[in-house]
C-alpha cells in the first residue's frame, strides 16, 4: 500500500518588499521518512520553514494537512496541529530545570500546586525511552552539551505529540558521536512514523540519513528525489544551477605566472574543533586565491580564522615568515590583513551612517578613537574612492542605506582599501548585486593583485572563481580537501566532484 504524505504544499508563494522569497514552490512531506531541504544560500529554506510554522503566512498557494486543507496563521497554529521545530540555537531556556523546559506551558499539578515529582517521573521517562538519554532532569539546563540540549528540544516537541518534526541545522556544532546518537534518535523516531524534515549542509550527512529531498534556488522549485536515486553531483549540480551537459570550461583571465610569488601568509595545520579541520595554506602576493565549496563547507569559518574573528585552536600562523597570534580583529588589521564580510547588512554597512562615515571606520580604528580625522580630510579620502570604484550616487554625504546593494558592497571595499591591506579577503562580495557591478568588483580584484596584494576570494559561483583566480583551494565537510593551480585543465566539473567530495 503506498503511503500518503502528511503534509503537502502546492505551489507556494511568499512576497516581501521588492523580493520574491518563493515561488510556486511544492513540498511533500511522508510519515515514516526523513526528508532533506537542500540549496545554497537564499534558495528559500527558511523561509519554507517559517511558512510551515506559521510565522510567515503565504500569499498564495495551499498547504494540506492528513488530505485536509488547512492555513496555518501562527506558530502556536503549527504546534496543535503537530509540527514542531528544533532551530540550529536551541530556543529553549538554559536557566531552567531539563524537567521545566519539557513541561513549560503545560505543567502538571495535584491538589492546587505543581506536580513536580509526577513531572520529573516523566521527563526521565521520555528522555530514557525516546532518546536513549539518562541524565538529572533537576539540574539546569546550562550544565549539558549542545547535544544534549538538542535532544531535549526533540523531547520537548515528542511531549507535545509532534508528527511533523523540522531539524533546522541540528548537526552544525555537534562532533562525530553527537551526530551519529542523534541519527539514532532520528531513525528511531522516523520507524515511530513521524515525518522528519532535516536541513543540513553536510552531503555526507544528507546521504546518510534521508530518504528523499526537495531542492531549492533562488525560492524556485527545483524538484523532488529519493536520496537513492540522485547523484552528489547531480544533487550539486541542481543546487548551483549548472547542469552536467553545460559544464565546459570558463575562459581564465590570463596572469603573469610567477611560480617564485612572496608569501605573505603562510597557516600551518590551523584548525578549530567544531569550525574547520586543521588545514595548510599559503596566500602569496600578486594572488587571487579562491575557496571553492557549497554552503557550509567552511570557507567563512577558514577565513575567519584568518582574521582573528573567530579563535585559532591549533596550528601556527606566519606573515612574512614570523609567526603571529591574531587574537582579534584589530590585531589582523594592524597586521595589514582586511576582511569585507558575506553579509553585508548585519556585518558591514551602518545603515544610518552616510558614506563618508561608513568608509573611514577602519582607518579610524587603526588610529585609534582619540585621534580623531577631520571632516575636511573624511570628505578627500571617501571622493578619491567614489571615483575609483565608481560609488553612485557621487555624494558622501549620502545614507548608505539608499544606495543599491553594488554600491554599498563598493563601499565596503572601500572602507578596506584605504586601509592599504596587504592581503584581502573577499568573503561573497558578489552576492546579491547586479553583473555590472559584479564585474567592476572582479576587475577590482584582479587590478589589486596584480599590483602586488594577496586577495583571497570567496564565491558559489563557478565561473568567478575559475575566471578570476590563480589557484583555487577546494573544501568539503569542513575540510581541505583540495589545492590546485588554475589552468585549462581544471574545469566546472572539476570543482563540482571535489565540492561534492570527490564522487
Amino acid at each position: 500500500m503506498v503511503k500518503e504524505p502528511r503534509l503537502e504544499m502546492h505551489q507556494i508563494t511568499k512576497e516581501f518588499p521588492g523580493v520574491k522569497a518563493l515561488s510556486n514552490v511544492n513540498v511533500r512531506l511522508y510519515p515514516g521518512e526523513v526528508h532533506a531541504l537542500m540549496g545554497e544560500n537564499g534558495a528559500g529554506k527558511s523561509t519554507l520553514i517559517k511558512v510551515l510554522t506559521g510565522v510567515y503566512t503565504i500569499d498564495s498557494g495551499t498547504v494540506l494537512y492528513e488530505g485536509k486543507e488547512v492555513q496555518i496563521r501562527n506558530p502556536l497554529e503549527a504546534q496543535q496541529l503537530g509540527i514542531s521545530t528544533v532551530y540550529q540555537e536551541v530556543n529553549l531556556c538554559t536557566n531552567l530545570s531539563v524537567t521545566e523546559n519539557i513541561f513549560i506551558g503545560r505543567e502538571l499539578k495535584k491538589r492546587g500546586k505543581l506536580d513536580w515529582k509526577e513531572m520529573h517521573k516523566q521527563t526521565d521517562a521520555i528522555l530514557k525511552e525516546r532518546m536513549q538519554l539518562s541524565i538529572d532532569v533537576k539540574k539546569q539546563l546550562s550544565y549539558y552539551s549542545v547535544a544534549i540540549q538538542q535532544m531535549i528540544a526533540i523531547a520537548r516537541a515528542l511531549v507535545v505529540e509532534a508528527k511533523v518534526l523540522i531539524l533546522d541545522e541540528p548537526t552544525s556544532s555537534l562532533d562525530k558521536e553527537e551526530v551519529n546518537q542523534l541519527f539514532r534518535v532520528m531513525r528511531r523516531l522516523k520507524n515511530d512514523g513521524i515525518a522528519i524534515v532535516f536541513v543540513s549542509h553536510f552531503l555526507d550527512q544528507i546521504y546518510e540519513i534521508t530518504d528523499r529531498l526537495t531542492v531549492l534556488r533562488n525560492g524556485q522549485f527545483i524538484g523532488e528525489y529519493l536520496t537513492k536515486d540522485i547523484s552528489r553531483m547531480e544533487l550539486v549540480s541542481k543546487m548551483i544551477g549548472k547542469e552536467l551537459e553545460q559544464m565546459e570550461k570558463v575562459g581564465t583571465e590570463a596572469h603573469v605566472k610567477q611560480v617564485d610569488k612572496e608569501i605573505f601568509m603562510e597557516a600551518k595545520s590551523v584548525g578549530a574543533q567544531g569550525k574547520i579541520a586543521p588545514f595548510d595554506l599559503q596566500l602569496r602576493k600578486k594572488e587571487v586565491l579562491g575557496l571553492a565549496g557549497l554552503l557550509g563547507s567552511g570557507r567563512t569559518e577558514l577565513a575567519r580564522l584568518l582574521y582573528g574573528a573567530d579563535h585559532q585552536e591549533k596550528g601556527e600562523i606566519f606573515i612574512h615568515g614570523k609567526k603571529v597570534k591574531l587574537q582579534s580583529p584589530r590585531h589582523a588589521i594592524l597586521e595589514k590583513i582586511a576582511f569585507c564580510s558575506e553579509d553585508r547588512k548585519a556585518e558591514g554597512i551602518i545603515p544610518d551612517l552616510t558614506v563618508r562615515e561608513n568608509m573611514i571606520l577602519a582607518i579610524q580604528g587603526v588610529y585609534g578613537w582619540f585621534k580623531h580625522i577631520s571632516k575636511q580630510k573624511q570628505t578627500e579620502i571617501a571622493d578619491e574612492y567614489i571615483k575609483l570604484l565608481n560609488i553612485n550616487p557621487a555624494n558622501p554625504e549620502h545614507l548608505i542605506k539608499n544606495l543599491s546593494g553594488g554600491n554599498q558592497q563598493k563601499v565596503m571595499l572601500a572602507r578596506w582599501l584605504i586601509t592599504d591591506p596587504e592581503l584581502l579577503i573577499l568573503d561573497e562580495p558578489t552576492r546579491g548585486i547586479d553583473i555590472g557591478a559584479k564585474t567592476e568588483i572582479m576587475k577590482l580584484m584582479v587590478k589589486l593583485s596584480k599590483e602586488g596584494k594577496s586577495v583571497l576570494f570567496i564565491s558559489s559561483e563557478i565561473e568567478e572563481i575559475l575566471r578570476s583566480c590563480d589557484r583555487i583551494a577546494v573544501l568539503s565537510e569542513r575540510k581541505k580537501v583540495k589545492e590546485m593551480d588554475n589552468n585549462e585543465l581544471v574545469t566546472q566539473q572539476t570543482l563540482m566532484k571535489e565540492m561534492a567530495g570527490g564522487i
